[in-house]
C-alpha cells in the first residue's frame, strides 16, 4: 500500500490497513500441528526448484486476514453492481440452504449411480427446464462456464461437419463485430477461420452484409441475442433460415438470456447451439470467478453429437450414459472429468422452481422495464449511440464528455468515489468510449434512482468543468488509481521479500 497514513495503525476507523499475505506471515507457523511427514518418495523426478516461502499464519490470521481483504471489494450484497453482459444479479439465499443439503454436498461423482440417484434425478429435472425454456431437445450439462459451453457447442457443431464429409471445405465461421471476443477464440480454436460482420446503424447485424458473406464453405454463424449493444436481431429468424440454406449451423451466445428467459425459446428462432450461464440468468453465484456453469442446448441436428455423460432412465433408475459404446449416438467427446458443476446445478433449479414458469418470464419482463428506465431517465444527460428502447442493458457512449477533458476511464474512476462498481467500460468495441449498464430485475426502483442521480450528478461536475474531481479519481477507495500501463508492460507475477522493503520506501 502507499497511501500515507494519518493515524498510528494505518487503519482509518473500521477501514483497515491490510498488507499481503507474505507480509504479515511467519516462516515455520501454521494453523495446525501434524507430525513430520516420512517416508516419502521425490514425485518431481528431480526438478529442483527454489523454495515458495509459502505464509504462515495461525488459522484466526488467516481468516482476519480474508476478511479484512473482503471488506474493501464491492459485492452484490453490497449495492448496485451495473456491469453489462454480466447479469450481476441478487443471489437468493434459499439456493445456498438448497446446496448445502447432505444428499447434494456430501456425495462423490465416483460413487455408485445406486447411491446418488437424488442427485442424478436433480440432474435430469434441471436439464428438462432447459430444454423446455429454450424449446431444444437435448443440453449437455457438464460445461462449467460460458466460454466452455460455447467451445462445447461448436465442437458439438464441428462433429457434425465432420460426420458429413465437409470439414475440409466449410472452414468460415462468421461472427457479428459487436461479439463477445470468446466467440472469434473458439472458432479459432477449433480450426476454423473468423470471418466478420459488419453492424448496421442501428446496432444489429448487417443483414446484407452478411448474406453477401454466405457461402457453401460456411460452417456456422456465431450470434449474440440480444446484442452486446442490448438490442434484439429483428432479422434473427431471416439469419438462421439462411444459414440453414447454405448448409451451416446457428450458435447463440447465450450471455443474456436473461433478457427473453419464458419470452422466447431460441429454438423457435432456429438457433442449433446455445450455451446458458446460470451463473448468470438463473442466479448462481458469480464470486471469486466462480464456479460458473455454462450448460449447452442443442438442436435435433446436433442432439447425437451431445458430450458424455448423460442422465437417462435405466431398467433400475437413472444412470450415466459415460462411454460412446454404451449409445447409439456419435458424442464427440467429453468437456469434463466427471458430471459439471452439482452445486450449481441445485441452486438453478432451487431459483427455477421458486419462481415457476410465470415468474421466470417475470424476471425478464423486469430486467427489461429496469434497463429502459434507466436509459429513459438519463436521456439528455448522457448519450445513447442507437435510438429506441434496449432490451437488459443500457448502453451509453461518451459524446457527452465532448470538450470536457474527462474520459470513460476517468468517469469510472469517480463512481468508485461515489460507492458504485462502474458499469462495463469501453465495450462492446463497436462503440466509442462505450459504457454497458445492466441492473439486473433485482434491483428496487429506489436503488435505481439513487444510481440514476449519481450520474447526473457526474455528468454535471464533468461538464462544469470539475477535472479534478475525474482525474484524481479514485480519492476514497483502498486502493487509489494504478498505473495501469505499467502493470500491464512490467507485471510482477511472483512476491519478493525485497518488493515489501520497496513499497515502505515509497510512503
Amino acid at each position: 500500500m502507499t497511501d500515507q497514513k494519518t493515524t498510528f495503525t494505518g487503519h482509518r476507523g473500521l477501514d483497515l490497513r491490510e498488507d499481503l499475505i507474505f507480509e504479515i506471515g511467519s516462516r515455520g507457523r501454521s494453523g495446525v500441528d501434524l507430525e513430520p511427514l516420512r517416508g516419502l518418495h521425490d514425485q518431481l523426478g528431480g526438478i529442483t526448484r527454489e523454495a515458495v516461502n509459502l505464509p504462515g499464519l495461525s488459522e484466526p490470521e488467516t481468516m482476519r486476514h480474508y476478511v479484512r481483504l473482503s471488506h474493501k471489494n464491492h459485492a452484490i450484497d453490497m449495492g448496485l453492481y451495473p456491469l453489462g453482459s454480466c447479469t450481476m444479479k441478487h443471489n437468493p439465499r434459499l439456493n445456498e440452504k438448497m446446496a448445502r443439503l447432505p444428499g447434494f454436498s456430501d456425495i462423490h461423482p465416483l460413487q455408485p449411480v445406486s447411491t446418488v440417484q437424488g442427485a442424478l434425478g436433480l440432474m435430469d429435472q434441471l436439464a428438462h427446464w432447459l430444454k423446455t425454456l429454450t424449446g431444444m431437445p437435448e443440453v449437455a450439462l457438464s460445461p462449467k462456464a460460458g466460454a466452455h459451453g460455447e467451445l462445447c457447442g461448436m465442437m458439438a457443431i464441428r462433429a457434425a461437419i465432420e460426420a458429413r464429409g465437409e470439414i475440409d471445405r466449410r472452414t468460415r465461421v462468421l461472427v457479428p463485430e459487436s461479439a463477445h471476443g470468446t466467440n472469434p477464440a473458439t472458432a479459432a480454436l477449433l480450426g476454423f477461420s473468423v470471418d466478420e460482420i459488419p453492424a448496421s446503424e442501428d446496432g444489429r447485424v448487417d443483414l446484407a452484409a452478411f448474406r453477401a458473406k454466405l457461402g457453401d464453405d460456411v460452417a456456422a454463424i456465431m450470434l449474440t441475442n440480444p446484442n452486446t449493444c442490448g438490442l434484439f436481431e429483428r432479422d434473427i429468424i431471416d439469419i438462421a433460415d439462411a444459414v440453414h440454406d447454405a448448409g451451416g449451423y446457428f450458435y447463440c451466445d447465450g450471455a443474456n438470456f436473461n433478457a427473453i428467459v419464458g419470452r422466447v425459446r431460441p429454438g423457435d428462432l432456429g438457433v442449433d447451439a446455445m450455451h446458458i450461464n446460470l451463473h448468470k440468468t438463473f442466479s448462481t453465484p458469480h464470486g471469486g470467478g466462480g464456479p460458473g456453469a455454462g450448460p449447452t442446448v442443442l438442436s435435433e441436428r446436433l442432439a447425437g453429437f451431445a458430450p458424455l455423460p448423460r442422465v437417462v432412465a435405466g431398467a433400475s433408475g437413472l444412470e450415466l450414459v459415460e462411454h460412446s459404446d454404451q449409445t447409439d449416438d456419435a458424442p464427440f467427446g467429453r468437456m469434463v472429468a466427471f458430471h459439471g458443476q452439482m452445486g450449481m446445478f441445485v441452486r438453478a433449479l432451487a431459483y427455477m422452481m421458486s419462481h415457476g414458469a410465470d415468474g421466470l418470464r417475470q424476471v425478464a419482463d423486469d430486467a427489461v422495464l429496469n434497463a429502459n428506465y434507466i436509459l429513459a431517465e438519463l436521456n439528455g444527460t448522457m448519450t445513447a449511440p442507437f435510438a429506441g428502447p434496449c432490451m437488459h442493458e443500457a448502453l451509453f457512449d461518451d459524446a457527452f464528455l465532448k470538450d470536457t477533458g474527462v474520459e470513460t476511464l476517468d468517469f469510472a474512476k469517480a463512481m468508485i468515489d461515489e460507492g458504485y462498481h462502474p458499469m462495463t467500460m469501453y465495450f462492446p468495441l463497436v462503440v466509442h468510449g462505450a459504457m454497458l449498464i445492466e441492473p439486473t430485475e433485482t434491483e428496487s426502483k429506489a436503488s435505481l434512482d439513487l444510481f440514476i442521480a449519481t450520474l447526473r450528478d457526474l455528468v454535471g461536475a464533468a461538464q462544469a468543468g470539475d477535472t479534478g474531481r475525474f482525474k484524481n479519481a479514485p480519492q476514497l477507495a483502498p486502493t487509489k488509481r494504478l498505473d495501469e500501463t505499467q502493470a500491464a508492460r512490467q507485471p510482477v507475477l511472483r512476491y519478493e521479500a525485497s518488493e515489501k522493503k520497496q513499497v515502505r520506501a515509497a510512503e
